[in-house]
């Protein structure tokens, strides 16, 4: 898929990687429609970027159905809004949980559902997906964040077979621990001991790469978290105790006591 001329949805463009993305992309010649929730942060943005900024929540269906309304030219969908949901899922009220699934899982699933028809007419497009390597394992304090991530990885993967041979490509960009922004950064929470975090620029290149190769799964960490991310999701028992004896536990409580303001 070619990038330079092309429209763009880029949705959670206000945060850390989204901003990254949104400079990126410019840098490719995308023509960028940028959203986000935060109209301060969004416009900025825009303005530097050379795109046009539609604020949006996603977890209003009204609102998302008039972004995609309002996006009918984009041609490449580059679903990155989340919200941190960290902690015990009973910890959580009803419409909290609601909120987190609305953003992180429904909101990605219906904008594709929305924008792929116009792509697939044209025969060309892509969907991307910036899911997590919590999406591969699960870990302590994140039941609700795992929930997400895991059904984004399935949705991803199966509705690329589903539109194989139309012209339009899917993707699932996951990173591991990022250093720069999300939810360690946000929260002021350290990394478990010894595990080496990647950057928004690496994110950044990585979406680029899979947009352009039509990758089905880019994971976007050392090798060693890589590699303990699958091992994992093939043996969760192993990876209940290799994280429990790495403290995996104090460091949930940390970013959920630091996440809490913005469930």
């Amino acid at each position: 898929m070619r990038i330079s001329g092309t429209t763009v949805l880029l949705t959670g463009a206000t945060g850390g990687i989204g901003q990254t993305l949104a400079r990126a992309l410019a840098a490719k010649g995308a023509k960028l429609l940028l959203t986000g929730r935060r109209e301060e942060v969004l416009r900025p943005l825009a303005e530097q970027v050379g795109g046009r900024p539609i604020v949006a929540d996603l977890a209003d269906r009204a609102d998302l159905e008039r972004l995609v309304d309002e996006a009918a030219d984009a041609r490449i969908l580059i679903a990155n809004a989340a919200l941190p949901s960290s902690g015990e899922v009973l910890d959580y009220r009803p419409e909290e949980l609601d909120r987190a699934l609305d953003v992180n899982l429904r909101a990605p699933l219906l904008l594709s559902r929305l924008t792929a028809p116009r792509m697939v007419e044209s025969g060309s497009g892509h969907l991307v997906m910036i899911g997590s390597l919590s999406g591969r394992t699960a870990s302590p304090g994140a039941a609700l964040y795992n929930a997400a991530k895991f059904g984004l990885r399935g949705f991803t993967l199966g509705l690329r077979q589903d539109l194989h041979g139309t012209g339009v490509g899917v993707s699932l960009v996951q990173p591991g621990f990022v250093g720069d922004a999300g939810m360690f950064a946000d929260s002021g929470a350290a990394t478990p001991a010894g595990v080496r975090t990647v950057s928004t620029r690496q994110v950044a290149a990585a979406t680029i790469r899979a947009i352009e190769r039509n990758r089905a799964e880019v994971n976007v960490a050392p090798l060693e978290l890589r590699f303990g991310s699958a091992l994992g999701g093939l043996f969760p028992s192993l990876a209940e105790r290799a994280q429990r004896g790495a403290g995996a536990g104090r460091t949930a409580r940390q970013l959920s006591e630091g996440q809490r303001d913005k469930r």
